[in-house]
């Protein structure tokens, strides 16, 4: 039921959501004397951050017209290579210049924890002027009919491995966070089954592939509750009339919740310092604070069955590490990784996977020969600084950019013959 008085809530504000818009508006017109005061501002600031709050935000835009490939300003066109129930495939298809060459193919995994794939647009728009890019853009489950089925942690796998055929020979993967543990379950499962499209390289970044070490907050919820209490406290049913009514999801209202009152104070400060900006008629800095929040507060909504067998894998068992985790039965043997380059990427200050969790894929893949595996720490960043702004521009994205270049022809006899047939999505 709470789910449904959520709803019903949201509902209930709408008129008042309406008013303080419309009444913004009034106060913000020029042709209102008043809007030209700090009286008009201050009035028009309050009823901007009412709205703000109470609001539910859409999925966002990726928004990456253009990309700069050298000296040429080429530009960039998304579509939806291919669909699955929960979740599309896109392409960032760049017009490129004459006599450029073959840049890598990167398959970016995004999260499927909450925020849309949007929420990697810093990644993406870092990587397109030197990669062919795609990213899996999950979709909210709350939209999804009953009536396209379940979708597990077994199914995320096997949607990952797809994919990865979809794309043929020489892609390279890039797990952020969350998928760190479903993708390199799926390149052990496809190295095992000697898949001759298994990728050329993967990256992990701040994925929680053992968080036994070094464990956050995060990380001590998970193993302090059993998972009977997850099931009972944090599992609902989509509302009518949404499209996916009765299934069982963890809402994400629920999950931004849990964001935000990590940091709590963070978020009141920032938005009384919007109220500040918006008062002084400050632009820039208002600006950056509707552009951050509108990502940040948009979430999607995850099946109930692939968020409790995450919880349980990953989080109380800790399955993969251990060497117990199992795809359709079978045992995940990460020591049959042996042609796939692996990257491993850590944050220095993250604290959703600490430091060492991520790294430990150093340790379970143990049969990658050295000259193919490289991890790195960047100092100084927190969770998302370990795939978004100026220090994963500068000094993680070439990084990336590198490794896959230095490893796109290492591949098995059976790729290399796949890649002379000329066999490719």
């Amino acid at each position: 039921m709470f789910y449904q008085l959520y709803e019903m809530n949201h509902a209930a504000m709408a008129p008042f959501r309406a008013t303080a818009d419309a009444m913004r508006l009034a106060y913000k017109n020029p042709l209102n004397p008043i809007s030209h005061t700090v009286f008009g501002r201050t009035v028009a600031a309050g009823f901007e951050v009412f709205e703000r709050v109470t609001r539910r935000y859409a999925k966002p835009e990726f928004g990456l017209p253009r990309t700069q490939i050298g000296e040429h300003s080429v530009a960039v066109h998304e579509e939806i290579v291919w669909k699955k129930p929960f979740c599309n495939l896109l392409h960032f298809q760049r017009v490129l210049p004459v006599g450029h060459g073959q840049d890598p193919k990167i398959l970016i995994v995004a999260p499927m924890s909450g925020h849309y794939a949007t929420l990697l647009r810093g990644t993406v728009e870092a990587l397109l002027p030197s990669a062919d890019v795609y990213i899996t853009d999950w979709i909210d489950a709350r939209v999804v009919p009953m009536a396209d089925g379940n979708f597990d942690l077994d199914d995320y796998i096997d949607y990952v491995i797809e994919m990865i055929h979809h794309l043929g020979p020489n892609t390279h993967v890039v797990a952020v966070c969350q998928p760190s543990v479903p993708v390199l379950a799926a390149v052990a499962v496809m190295e095992a089954a000697n898949d001759p499209l298994a990728p050329a390289s993967m990256t992990l970044m701040g994925g929680p592939i053992d968080t036994r070490i070094n464990p956050t907050a995060v990380n001590q919820l998970a193993q302090n509750k059993p998972l009977e209490w997850f099931q009972d406290n944090v599992i609902m049913n989509v509302p009518w009339p949404q499209p996916g009514f009765m299934r069982p999801v963890y809402p994400g209202f629920l999950q931004l919740s849990g964001f935000m009152s990590m940091n709590l104070d963070r978020h009141m400060i920032a938005h009384k310092e919007f109220f500040m900006h918006l008062v002084k008629n400050d632009g820039e800095p208002a600006e950056k604070h509707r552009d951050f929040y509108d990502e940040y507060l948009a979430v999607m909504d995850l099946t109930a069955e692939f968020y409790l067998q995450t919880v349980d894998t990953v989080f109380i068992k800790h399955s993969l590490p251990k060497g117990e985790m199992r795809h359709r039965g079978k045992i995940v043997d990460t020591k049959a990784i042996r042609n796939v380059a692996l990257l491993t990427v850590e944050g220095e200050n993250d604290d959703i996977s600490g430091v060492g969790q991520t790294h430990a894929a150093q340790t379970i893949c143990s049969n990658i020969p050295d000259d193919m595996r490289m991890h790195y720490l960047q100092p100084d960043v927190g969770h998302y600084g370990v795939f978004n702004g100026s220090r994963f521009r500068k000094e993680i994205a070439p990084r990336i950019v590198a490794f896959t270049r230095k490893h796109a022809h290492r591949a098995s006899p059976a790729i290399k013959r796949v890649i002379k047939g000329g066999k490719s999505a």
